[in-house]
């Protein structure tokens, strides 16, 4: 529930003019947004939901540090930081964020004009312009170094780890669910060797941690409204130290699923490798310089881990009694898993496909890069 003192939260920030209103805005489900206007100009007022991020001070130095390398990224090239990145307004007292008495943590960004935004890829040029966003951004951050990131949800894309949870909710059965599902729990074991591929090559070195955004859903790249083109990455709470994959994968985990990832009939739930071949094109097309050929194998890999990761997960709240992921239904969270698990099965078969998709876009782009 949203304070009734919104004014005076907002007053506490560097605003440009006197507040006029402030009302819900976007369709995000972990902060609470608002699009707060003044006679100056227009921002988005943020509550950092401290239950998903316990350390809303960590999560505020990422994001600072990162803007701030983005910003002297784009002004190197030319372009307009104010709308090809996210800004913080400060507080009138100094600082990017507060605490308030109910322990509530709050923040400000300038509001990012004649944008739009989408929830589902449309087509595939839609999808396409997200990718080259996201890969515009592993490449303005590729000198960054990772290692110097908060991890603000630890072991967020350890997929092991995702495994051992699972393997604890199926031993505790709470609520006696785990009889009822051996099936999808079998899927998962049967996999389990596979989870360990790519965290093990980044322990061996073969591929590099690198700046992950960890959230690359659709709708967190702002188009120009009359271009279409992607051109402000946003939500950056999740930025931490990881993997390409991990980005590129969840990406195509949500994007190029023929079907909702709710959808009871299985079906129609495909993998569709126009929109694969779509994304990888324009993730490449920016980023395919700066990575090395096994990053570029493990996009393919990546999609399908990510895809299992999440399907775990979706089991795992279901045995546990649906304590994390919002529902809809007693089943709701099954339907998701089984949903992500048919889609691996459609990936498995058309894994080298993929692989090659993935590797012809980026000697496509590098060959066209003269950086490369």
């Amino acid at each position: 529930m949203l304070p009734s003192h919104l004014r005076q939260i907002a007053e506490r920030f560097a605003l440009e003019g006197e507040y006029l209103s402030a009302h819900p805005y976007g369709e995000g489900h972990i902060n609470d947004t608002l699009r707060v206007v003044t006679t100056g100009g227009q921002y988005v007022l943020q509550r950092i939901s401290t239950a998903v991020f316990p350390h809303p001070e960590q999560v505020m130095e990422n994001i600072e540090n990162v803007i701030h390398f983005l910003t002297q990224s784009i002004l190197a090239r030319g372009g307009d930081p104010l709308r090809e990145t996210l800004t913080l307004v400060p507080l009138k007292t100094g600082g990017t964020f507060f605490i308030d008495e109910n322990g509530d943590a709050w923040r400000v960004y300038l509001f990012v004009k004649d944008t739009i935004s989408y929830n589902l890829p449309e087509n595939p040029e839609v999808f396409r312009a997200a990718a080259q966003a996201f890969g515009a951004f592993q490449l303005s951050l590729s000198d960054y170094p990772a290692q110097t990131l908060y991890e603000t949800i630890p072991h967020f894309h350890d997929t092991p780890e995702r495994v051992r949870q699972l393997e604890d909710a199926v031993a505790r059965d709470v609520i006696g669910r785990a009889a009822g599902v051996q099936d999808e729990i079998a899927f998962v074991r049967h996999r389990e060797p596979f989870t360990h591929i790519l965290v093990d090559q980044l322990q061996r070195g073969k591929l590099p941690l690198r700046v992950t955004h960890n959230d690359t859903k659709l709708n967190n790249v702002l188009m120009d409204k009359n271009t279409r083109q992607g051109i402000c990455v946003i939500d950056l709470d999740t930025v931490m130290p990881g993997l390409c994959a991990y980005d590129f994968g969840d990406a195509i985990r949500f994007g190029a699923n023929t079907a909702l990832e709710d959808e009871k009939d299985l079906s129609r739930v495909t993998l569709s490798l126009s929109m694969f071949a779509a994304y990888a094109e324009g993730y490449l097309e920016k980023a395919a310089h700066i990575l090395n050929d096994a990053e570029i194998d493990s996009l393919a890999l990546g999609s399908k881990m990510m895809t299992l990761e999440c399907g775990m997960r979706f089991l795992a709240d279901y045995i546990n009694g649906d304590t994390y992921f919002h529902t809809a239904y007693p089943e709701h969270n099954l339907v998701r898993a089984r949903n992500q698990f048919r889609l691996v099965e459609h990936m498995e078969a058309h894994m080298d496909e993929m692989i090659d998709i993935c590797r012809s876009a980026a000697a496509k782009a590098r060959a066209q890069d003269p950086r490369s």
